[in-house]
């Protein structure tokens, strides 16, 4: 016995807009990511330096972390009120 689906699925009409946005912020946080890579590579003793109590790798290693989690509530933003606007 089959009671079909519970809602209806439609093609959303942001989805162009979230791949777009999620393709620029990606690009952003991997050059972000790659310069920390370079630097660690080709400049070891600059991310030995101290910043604070704590040296410079570890610094960027915290911000890629906090980086990531401000992208992420951007996205979310960006992309509900998108979304809300294309229902009204």
């Amino acid at each position: 016995m089959s009671h079909g689906p519970a809602t209806e699925w439609k093609k959303g009409k942001s989805e162009a807009y979230k791949s777009k946005l999620g393709i620029y912020m990606f690009i952003f946080y991997a050059a972000f990511y790659l310069a920390f890579v370079f630097l660690c590579v080709l400049n070891p003793r600059l991310v030995a330096i101290n910043v604070g109590n704590i040296n410079l790798a570890i610094a960027y290693g915290f911000a890629l972390i906090i980086v990531a989690v401000i992208q992420a509530l951007i996205y979310n933003f960006l992309c509900s009120r998108k979304e809300k606007l294309e229902k009204d």
